[in-house]
């Protein structure tokens, strides 16, 4: 077990988090006489010198001791599905939320689940977490509570694992990816990986297999959107990680490294990243078998293999434009618009991002009125006047397409002559 070192934090974010509801359960847990510290990620990012966006508290109160002094001082609690993992959620003055955990050892774990047990030593709960950027505790006075260097570690930008890496890594194998995730957004482009730490990563990556593809894809979302993801993306795929979370046994690194130099100043969505590192359609549904994506990131993801090597400069927007006007997808512009980032085609992504669709001016309604008789020659028709329109680069006006139409339907002119 780590030895405990304290310091103080009296910086304008952490004094920024005491709002009334904040006090107003700061004093409920005084009034009842149990402990109640700030935990893991909020400490790391006051520590950073960020205000943090939620904030999980630690307490020695059993959840059986929350529900109690809730109840009595008729406050609500909400998602009771927390309780068995010790984490009760209580809505303060009815207007936030606030997550509080009982102090935990794991008992039992099998490299995806852990069986725990309540504690209210800190330095036991400290010493079961992931990362010792993740393992410490901050008081409402200020004090911080660090086990094992936590942030020293911060400072010097190191992720180490909390004791013996091995260890740490088979309790929950997800903690391989929480550690590229953290060492992506802390460390600097070149820092150094602790050597112990990547090799119980290579050791342990095939334990990734046997974990739930939804749960990967959370973190790896985190990782590809982080500061250093080419650095993070090809240490991962030395080791043998990515081969047991989806993808292919070879990745396309290269690609990877290509569209991040030419992305710079471009805010790309998670699966844009991720179709670098994709060679064709088959990677993608190899991928697709394990993190169980949404519709739309599959959408997005096929898209992008399947359409970043086919235009040609000269006719790029041009045919966009085309595709976008041809289909009834309403998702479709914003693919588009994800692939010229993907292009680094910063000019074009302007221009494309500027233009609203116009609208096809021809109605059915308006062939009927024309007393264009319903079947093959109707649908032939209005295909035929929204080639003509688009061959036109959409200029074309309503009246001008009926024109055009007539003659279709009577057969005067071929297509080509009318054009």
């Amino acid at each position: 077990m780590g030895k405990l070192i304290t310091s103080t934090v009296n910086t304008p974010e952490f004094y920024s988090l005491f709002n009334p509801n904040l006090i107003s359960l700061i004093n409920l847990f005084k009034k009842y006489n149990y402990e109640l510290r700030i935990a893991g990620g909020a400490v790391r990012d006051l520590l950073t010198g960020k205000k943090p966006e939620d904030i999980d508290f630690a307490t020695t109160a059993t959840p059986e001791q929350m529900k109690d002094i809730f109840t009595k001082e008729n406050i609500r609690m909400i998602n009771l599905k927390g309780e068995s993992h010790g984490t009760v959620t209580a809505r303060i003055n009815d207007c936030e939320n606030y997550e509080i955990t009982t102090l935990r050892i794991d008992i039992k774990t099998d490299g995806r689940h852990a069986k725990v047990e309540f504690t209210q030593d800190w330095h036991q709960d400290a010493g079961r977490r992931d990362l010792t950027i993740n393992a410490m505790f901050l008081d409402f006075n200020g004090i911080l509570y660090d086990y094992f260097n936590g942030r020293k570690d911060l400072e010097e930008r190191r992720v180490c694992f909390v004791g013996e890496p091995a260890t740490r890594i088979q309790e929950d194998y997800i903690r391989i990816l929480r550690y590229f995730r953290f060492w992506g957004r802390i460390s600097s482009q070149n820092g150094l990986h602790n050597p112990e730490a990547l090799k119980a990563i290579e050791e342990n990556a095939v334990g990734l297999s046997d974990i739930a593809g939804e749960r990967i894809w959370v973190e790896m979302k985190k990782i590809i959107t982080g500061p250093n993801f080419t650095s993070v993306i090809a240490t991962m795929a030395k080791l043998g990680v990515l081969k047991h979370i989806g993808y292919a046994e070879n990745v396309n690194i290269e690609e990877m490294d290509q569209v991040w130099k030419r992305m710079k100043g471009f805010s790309m969505l998670p699966m844009t990243l991720m179709s670098t590192l994709m060679y064709d359609s088959q990677d993608v549904m190899k991928l697709n078998q394990k993190m169980k994506m949404s519709n739309e990131e599959m959408n997005l993801l096929n898209f992008i293999v399947e359409e970043r090597y086919k235009i040609s400069e000269e006719n790029i927007i041009k045919h966009y434009k085309d595709m976008v006007l041809s289909g009834r997808d309403s998702k479709l512009k914003g693919r588009i618009l994800e692939l010229l980032k993907y292009l680094g085609e910063e000019d074009l992504l302007t221009e494309f991002n500027e233009w609203i669709p116009p609208k096809f001016p021809v109605s059915g309604y308006d062939l009927m009125k024309q007393n264009i008789p319903k079947g093959p020659i109707f649908n032939q028709t209005l295909n035929f006047l929204k080639d003509v329109w688009k061959e036109s680069d959409y200029i074309l006006t309503k009246e001008e397409l009926l024109r055009l139409g007539e003659k279709f339907v009577s057969g005067s002119e071929s297509k080509t002559k009318l054009l």
